[in-house]
């Protein structure tokens, strides 16, 4: 039966965060029970703006911290990597104050390439997905948990959309996004292909209400871990009281077989009702995923004019 692991968390000062996360671990037997010596390991987080440093709507960079400080120790490889919505893995870090910690590390901070993946779904037939993702030994995935105005939730699957690189989210919007199950079925996907090795959820201090990135902070205490992305969402959606039936991934996942119900998932740790949170705020209302064809030909327009103008730049 699959393990979500579940505990209270209420800091993130990072000795008390290191023993936190630690504990968490301890009933998979650790991070060495995912991070073999020599292993190149994917430290994937929510990067989502750098104009919002203040909101919460960024996993923590203390949690980023620890784990690859904890992956070094077991002798693994970490590298951070995402593809934000806008800007640049980069440089939405520095903007959330990522670069001391990572500098102290000397974890490197990459951009993500599209390559063609094949899936075996009638609706979709390949993926263009990081290629970097793909090719690491080990993916750890690091989301936060968040209300999202288009989705409900964002969790741990939603995180994994940032394994798509670049103007390709944009186009998954309008070609996906009119239809809010297809979106969330793309999603699930998504998640299945990167397969992460393993998830910590940041709910220390979440985002509520108009999320991703329009809401408010809330401290809920919570970390949460598993190597099964879809239980571990499942699992946040009890806490926050979230009805499974109104998050377009969750009903995604159901409907491909995948973990979607309590009775599936064993808690060896805390269980969900230990957690349970009361008035989590929704989106006030819910916008189109759709972003409409005018807006993705103009950021795409956007970025390969800039795009044009650096290469020309370079070459005199």
């Amino acid at each position: 039966m699959t393990q979500v692991s579940l505990i209270k968390a209420q800091s993130y000062e990072l000795k008390e965060l290191r023993t936190s996360i630690k504990n968490l671990l301890l009933p998979f037997g650790g991070i060495s029970a995912f991070v073999k010596k020599g292993d190149r390991v994917l430290l994937k987080p929510n990067l989502l703006t750098a104009s919002r440093p203040t909101k919460e709507c960024t996993t923590r960079k203390e949690i980023v911290y620890c784990v690859a400080q904890m992956v070094q120790e077991v002798g693994g490889k970490p590298f951070l990597g995402d593809s934000p919505a806008f800007g640049s893995a980069k440089g939405v870090a520095k903007a959330n104050r990522y670069l001391p910690l990572c500098e102290a590390l000397n974890l490197p901070i990459i951009e993500f390439n599209a390559q063609k993946y094949p899936i075996d779904n009638d609706n979709f037939n390949h993926l263009r997905l990081s290629k970097e993702a793909m090719e690491a030994d080990v993916i750890i995935n690091l989301p936060k948990i968040k209300s999202h105005m288009q989705l409900t939730m964002t969790m741990g699957v939603k995180n994994l959309f940032g394994c798509v690189p670049g103007k390709m989210k944009a186009w998954w919007h309008m070609e996906a996004g009119k239809d809010a199950s297809r979106f969330g079925e793309m999603l699930v996907e998504t998640a299945k292909a990167i397969k992460p090795d393993l998830t910590i959820i940041d709910g220390i201090i979440a985002h509520e209400g108009n999320g991703p990135s329009a809401g408010e902070p809330r401290e809920l205490g919570i970390l949460g871990a598993s190597s099964n992305v879809f239980a571990l969402d499942v699992a946040i959606a009890d806490i926050l009281n979230v009805s499974s039936e109104i998050v377009p991934t969750l009903v995604a996942q159901k409907k491909l077989g995948l973990c979607s119900e309590l009775k599936e998932i064993e808690f060896p740790l805390l269980k969900p009702e230990d957690l349970r949170v009361e008035n989590w705020r929704l989106p006030s209302a819910l916008m189109p995923i759709d972003f409409g064809l005018p807006r993705v030909l103009k950021s795409t327009f956007k970025h390969l004019y800039i795009k044009l103008i650096k290469e020309k730049i370079k070459s005199e």
